[in-house]
């Protein structure tokens, strides 16, 4: 007895994503914790998950990675798109500290926010509001990297009207020899960015989909809007919008690299990432399932190696 004998008629059968094969999801989380490294057919020689032991050390490695993008573009004298989340945070502080440490200067790099909470028609809170990521994003990264930091004129934000050139700006840097570079984390709904899973719907192929550069004001799955009540505001559903402008796979697949994490352990044995990593890394090549084309560009996926086991079912007792 379990999920896909019991949930026929139930409500959540209306809520959880259509295109998920429950066999399949549970095929990748009943594998033998060990070898979730083990390589697979559809990752791209140059993507490579990292086990890290404890979300302290993922800090330092994910700020040291991002950082290390920075300087080696600069000693390239090459300039550098950045993509960037908001969240994980704490990886900022040493994305800054390596930087200073290495007086490092950021006028190559330009940064672009890859989602905002919005309303239907794409509309965003003021930049001084705390919710929004264009607050935080200034805060915790581009305001405390001071003098030597990104210009200005090179953040970019995914509001309204700043989004939809996205594609046409990062085009004419590639075509510069601009190196792309793409920072993420990993939904409860494995998407990335807010690219959720049943946007998949709207699309007639998967070239398609990978096509797609951006959505404004796209209507977010449930889980997602439950992952983010618990995680960004306390269990509160009141702050959050339902709606957020967002980049698409027509842009994060493109990425030259991708640094990316999995963190999710919430204490006292709960977690909410075992599943999202397993069916990253191992469900395949699916637009129902943003993450899963992650394995097939370069980069390093960090994740807490606690995550790989948290599938398992144990006895409770």
């Amino acid at each position: 007895m379990d999920m896909i004998s019991t949930i026929k008629g139930t409500l959540f059968e209306g809520i959880y994503p259509k295109g998920w094969d429950l066999e399949r999801l549970k095929y990748c989380v009943s594998q033998d914790p060990t070898t979730i490294c083990d390589r697979q057919g559809f990752w791209h020689p140059n993507f490579k998950p990292v086990p890290v032991q404890n979300l302290n050390a993922l800090a330092v490695q994910f700020g040291h990675e991002i950082a290390m993008q920075i300087k080696k573009t600069r000693e390239d004298n090459r300039e550098l798109i950045l993509i960037l989340p908001v969240g994980p945070m704490e990886m900022y502080d040493w994305v800054v500290y390596f930087l200073k440490e290495w007086n490092v200067t950021c006028d190559h790099v330009h940064g672009f926010t890859m989602d905002e909470w919005s309303d239907a028609e794409g509309n965003t809170l003021p930049s001084d509001n705390p919710v929004t990521f264009r607050y935080a994003i200034n805060n915790a990264f581009y305001e405390p990297l001071g003098e030597n930091g990104i210009p200005k004129n090179q953040r970019h934000y995914a509001t309204k009207d700043e989004l939809s050139s996205y594609s046409e700006i990062m085009e004419e840097l590639r075509a510069k020899g601009a190196k792309q570079v793409m920072v993420y984390g990993v939904g409860r709904a494995c998407h990335i960015a807010f690219w959720d899973p049943h946007f998949a719907m709207d699309y007639e192929s998967t070239e398609e989909w990978l096509g797609a550069t951006h959505r404004i004001g796209a209507m977010l799955h449930p889980l997602t809007i439950e992952q983010n009540a618990y995680l960004t505001f306390h269990g509160n559903y009141i702050p959050m919008t339902c709606y957020a402008n967002t980049i698409g796979p027509g842009i994060m697949f493109k990425s030259d690299y991708a640094i990316g994490g999995c963190d999710g352990i919430l204490g006292r044995g709960m977690s909410w990432q075992g599943q999202t990593l397993w069916l990253t890394l191992r469900y395949g090549k699916n637009p129902w399932i943003t993450s899963s084309f992650i394995p097939t560009i370069p980069g390093k996926m960090l994740f807490l190696e606690e995550l790989a086991g948290s599938c398992q079912i144990i006895n409770p007792h």
